[in-house]
This record gives C-alpha cells, sequence and structure tokens, in this order.
C-alpha cells in the first residue's frame, strides 16, 4: 500500500502554469489558468483549466473595549447580497445591509497591521490601542486568491458615534456598539452572515477572558 504525501509536503515544484490570460481588469482581476499538479497517488493531472477573481489582500479587525465589554459591528449596503434575494431559494429575511466588522484592502506595499487601523477610524470612529491577532486566511480559494488577515483591536467604546464612511468613495457606514453577549447572541440566532464578523465573535467568545486578562497586565506592568 502506498502511502499518499501529506498535504504540506506539496510546494511550488510540485504544479506548473501553463498560461495565464487576464480576461478582466477593473476593481477585481479575472483571469484564466492552464495549468497542472501533482496527485496524491502520483504522478500529474492532465492540463486543466481554472478562472481565478485575483484582488488585492485585507485585513479585518473587530473593535473590543475590554472595560465596557462592547465590540463595535458595522453596516452597510452590499451589491454581491443582492442575487440571494432574487434567485431561489432566496430568504425574505435576509438584507443586503449586512452586519461586518471593519475591514479594508491593503494599499502598495501597505502592511496589514496600518490598514486595520486606518479603516477602524474612517469606518467606526474608532482609534486602535492595541491589536491583537486572530488569523490570517484564504477567504474562497476555489475561485479566488482573496486573503485576509484578522485583528481584535482594543478601543474605548465611551465616546463613539454611529455614521462613518468617506464620502469619495461613496460609502455610507452605521456603526453599532454592542454588549459583547448581545453580539454573541446575534451571532446564535444567525444575524451574522459574513465571514470575517462569524470568525472574529467566535474567536472572541472562545478568548473573552484571555484577552481581557491579557490587556489588563499588559498595560498595568507598562503603568
Amino acid at each position: 500500500m502506498i502511502t499518499p504525501p501529506a498535504p504540506t509536503s506539496f510546494t511550488e515544484k510540485d504544479f506548473e502554469i501553463l498560461a495565464r490570460k487576464v480576461v478582466h481588469e477593473g476593481i477585481f482581476r479575472y483571469v484564466k489558468y492552464e495549468l497542472r499538479h501533482k496527485l496524491f497517488k502520483g504522478g500529474w493531472t492532465p492540463v486543466l483549466q481554472r478562472e481565478v477573481v485575483e484582488r488585492t489582500s485585507a485585513a479585518g479587525i473587530l473593535p473590543y473595549d475590554p472595560i465596557l465589554d462592547r465590540v463595535v459591528l458595522i453596516s452597510q449596503f452590499r451589491v454581491g447580497a443582492i442575487s440571494h434575494l432574487t434567485t431561489p431559494p432566496s430568504s425574505a429575511k435576509t438584507s443586503p445591509w449586512l452586519l461586518e466588522i471593519v475591514a479594508g484592502i491593503l494599499g502598495h506595499e501597505e502592511k496589514p497591521e496600518a490598514v486595520a487601523l486606518r479603516e477602524a477610524q474612517e469606518e467606526a470612529g474608532c482609534r486602535i490601542l492595541e491589536l491583537y491577532p486572530i488569523h490570517d486566511y484564504f477567504v474562497s480559494p476555489g475561485g479566488s486568491n482573496e486573503y485576509i488577515h484578522l485583528y481584535c483591536g482594543r478601543i474605548d467604546a465611551s465616546h463613539l458615534s454611529a455614521n462613518h464612511g468617506l464620502e469619495e468613495e461613496n460609502e455610507d457606514i452605521f456603526a453599532l456598539i454592542l454588549p459583547v453577549d448581545e453580539a454573541f447572541e446575534w451571532l446564535r440566532q444567525g444575524k451574522i452572515k459574513t465571514a470575517p464578523a462569524l470568525m472574529a465573535l467566535q474567536w472572541l467568545q472562545i478568548n473573552r477572558n484571555f484577552l481581557r486578562d491579557f490587556w489588563f497586565k499588559k498595560n498595568t506592568l507598562s503603568g
């Protein structure tokens, strides 16, 4: 019996890009590939054709006040959610105004941490006092190269306002400052339908006590 290689043992030497064609260039880039790759059972695939939506990596952040025990979520209109309303099976409870965490696309040579800090201010009026990394991940690698760096950010939520966004980017963003247990209840009820918000809130649900102790001890020692 042949033991197949572990997925982590494959490297860039185990696939070949034979052709790459940019079909459309806009906010996103639409690309067609011809490629082949090695198989777990040995040998190679035939030449495969794959289509990929290419976009710049992004950073997302869940603002959290460990003193008031509140998080900040945002809501804005998302065109990608429209088809769910118009294509069966649709749900009358679904809206294209989605609950999200703050997020933004990385600029040229921009660090994910810098994007998280900038977007928190632009989209929610939050000054991030401290960052804690959650995870980074591929969003949908079967058809997109989108990659997200996820953070939790310590804030003071005592003086936040609701309406935000850049007019020049036609952003209309509403910030919700919620008791963290209420956000967890929304999560349980299925009101959160965006992956970064799901992951960040679930992470906070698991790590809430650790994070509060970590930030308290760190700031006590530094003070």
